[in-house]
């Protein structure tokens, strides 16, 4: 599980600060605030891992396209370190060995978490890693780091030992000797659990085909839900349900049913296939005949692929959603907030969401005040940006849901609103008797 994240120079932010993420986090925000970019920084080191490259700033396939060096640095200044930092949990334990990494004594600890910082530089239109650390903050290493061709290690005892060895990535991961770093590993590891769901999601089909695959998630823009939904069917995976275990069509059709998006939900082969195409049969309701996933409105496909990823990923996994209500009626957006509730306390997920529905917030606060969840289980944030440069306020949550610190206005001024209409109205009839 990510612990916090940090970013220095990166694209609006000039240093957001150690921003703590919890296993149920938010981010809101006046558009173009930033939030987004603090999402990016964590996909951004997900696609570099088995690049040769630095940093992967992305292609029209990849996670994120963020360009050049030159378009995310802070202010476009070139000389300026790209430095980008988070902490970890990690899911299962890594033993570092006598290795060649560790070559200078016979070491062998147990690593279940980690602080790291890459600082990044472009000299001559190329980029090269400035330096790296891992923070281990216990036992007999409690910081390892890259600096000037050569790695470091300091032990409880302050001695710094050290060996050169060139890095070609900004974590570390294509280190000579016995094979592969533990500590790039582990950041390996952590990160092949990250899993991203875009804001704008693929167009409902009346068919779709499937080539047996078996997708890790459900595509960047919700392409792979129903290959994934195929997929755990082969596969026969199921999802604890309070004592039994259910199959994930059920766990989505009785989502779907208790949202009011549909009464039932089926996949199933076409009759006009070759074998491998199938359908998704819904109806509305009780009485409603079964039509396709095109014939039904445009927000239950948009949604369907959220459903999905938060049953699909494998328990423990990081959710990185955006926008995951946009295209939602506000009564399911504030069920989206159950959901999320749900699939992080009962399958361990961590879901780090970036959205502007007061209708989920006020549904999180609800669920705090009545101990579904715990308080200390969220983190809000409110960012802003003032003249370019972003900053990132946490809310503060008491134990009853309530927001001490939340920004004026945010979800605009309804009482405001209402008394404007109230004085319009007055004014109106008013006239209407003279």
């Amino acid at each position: 599980m990510i612990t916090h994240i940090r970013v220095k120079n990166f694209k609006s932010w000039a240093d957001s600060g150690e921003v703590k993420i919890a296993p149920l986090t938010g981010f809101f925000g006046t558009n173009s605030s930033g939030k987004s970019s603090l999402l990016q920084m964590l996909l951004l080191l997900k696609q570099t891992i088995g690049r040769e490259a630095v940093l992967f700033f992305g292609d029209e396939s990849s996670l994120v396209n963020l360009g050049s060096f030159g378009d995310v640095i802070h202010g476009h200044d070139m000389a300026a370190l790209l430095e980008l930092e988070f902490g970890c949990d990690l899911r299962q334990p890594g033993e570092i060995r006598d290795t060649d990494w560790w070559r200078i004594q016979n070491l062998q600890i147990s690593v279940d978490a980690f602080t790291f910082t890459t600082s990044i530089r472009q000299k001559q239109h190329s980029l090269s890693v400035a330096s790296i650390r891992y923070g281990l903050d216990f036992g007999d290493v409690p910081e390892v780091r890259w600096k000037n061709g050569r790695w470091f290690y300091r032990d409880l005892f302050g001695r710094q030992p050290s060996w050169r060895e060139q890095v070609s990535d900004c974590y570390g991961g294509s280190v000579s000797g016995d094979g592969v770093n533990p500590l790039a590993s582990a950041f390996e590891r952590q990160f092949s659990h990250v899993y991203y769901l875009g804001p704008a999601r693929v167009m409902p089909q009346r068919c779709y085909h499937w080539e047996g695959t078996h997708p890790q998630d459900t595509g960047l823009w919700g392409d792979k839900t129903i290959d994934a939904l195929l997929s755990a069917r082969v596969l026969q995976l199921k999802i604890s349900d309070k004592e039994d275990a259910v199959p994930i069509e059920e766990q989505i059709s009785r989502w779907l049913h208790e949202m009011g998006l549909a009464h039932s939900f089926s996949l199933r082969l076409s009759p006009n296939g070759d074998g491998r195409d199938y359908e998704v049969r819904i109806k509305k309701d009780s009485i409603s005949p079964e039509v396709t996933l095109a014939d039904m409105g445009y927000g239950l496909s948009q949604f369907l692929p959220v459903l999905v990823l938060c049953y699909y990923a494998p328990e423990g996994s990081t959710l990185i959603l955006e926008q995951p209500g946009i295209h939602l009626h506000p009564k399911v957006q504030s069920q989206l907030a159950d959901l999320l509730i749900e699939v992080v306390t009962e399958r361990n997920l961590q879901v780090l969401v970036e959205s502007h529905s007061e209708h989920l917030l006020n549904r999180l606060q609800r669920r705090i005040a009545e101990e579904q969840i715990s308080v200390d289980k969220t983190a809000l944030y409110f960012c802003r940006n003032n003249g370019g440069v972003s900053a990132c306020e946490r809310l503060k949550m008491d134990e009853f849901g309530n927001i001490s610190n939340w920004p004026e206005n945010f979800f605009g001024d309804e009482m405001g609103d209402l008394l404007a209409m109230a004085q319009a109205q007055m004014e109106r009839q008013k006239r209407a008797e003279e």
